[in-house]
């Protein structure tokens, strides 16, 4: 018997918009640290953890408290302001309807991951936070993935290391020729071509 089907997505630039949460909290955080952040720049490729993100700005020192203020004011300034992306709430849909369970794996903090899906009301059944690149696979792995579905080349990273089809979408920061040259398996414009894709993925693993 087949293993019950599994899909993982990413949160941030694939089922939603972060970018003006991103940088009213980045804007708030550096008025208060006395620190101009280029925040244009900064929400052009969301993807890496906040320390990798700030680390050109800040002395190492400092990253630790930067980041526990991040996520402080946050929940506040990030999570009412940030749409859903256009098919998002379709291609959770559509893993439902083959019978499937949708599970979040994100680098963005726990809980103001959750307060995003609380917010917009995405069915996913198994949100695990904070984890990047290649320790996303041990997340897919442990949950039984079968797919994951990202933005980022670092996501095309999490889901070689778990041994599953990584599907990428052109919402974030990495362009089709970036995406491909990290090896993903399957470029798609955005969710609203996802449940397509799923219907013929899943009629070539029955059929």
């Amino acid at each position: 018997m087949a293993a019950p089907l599994v899909v993982g997505f990413d949160l941030d630039m694939t089922l939603i918009d972060t970018v003006p949460g991103f940088a009213a909290t980045l804007e708030a955080l550096g008025a208060e640290l006395g620190v101009e952040l280029p925040i244009a720049e900064l929400t052009e490729r969301l993807g890496p953890p906040l320390d990798v993100i700030l680390g050109p700005y800040l002395p190492a020192d400092r990253l630790a408290e930067a980041g526990d203020r991040f996520r402080a004011l946050y929940p506040d300034l990030a999570v009412t302001s940030v749409p859903v992306l256009p098919g998002a709430h379709e291609a959770l849909a559509a893993v439902r309807r083959h019978g499937g369970r949708n599970l979040l794996v994100t680098g963005k903090y726990a809980p103001n991951a959750q307060r995003h899906v609380d917010h917009l009301g995405l069915d996913v059944d198994h949100l695990e936070g904070w984890v990047w690149g290649v320790l996303k696979g041990q997340a897919l792995r442990e949950h039984g993935a079968q797919v994951y579905v990202g933005d980022h080349v670092h996501d095309v990273e999490g889901a070689h290391a778990a041994g599953v089809t990584s599907v990428s979408v052109l919402t974030g920061g990495c362009d089709e020729a970036e995406l491909r040259a990290a090896g993903t398996d399957v470029v798609l414009p955005d969710l609203r071509a996802f449940p397509a894709w799923l219907d013929e993925h899943v009629l070539g693993l029955t059929g």
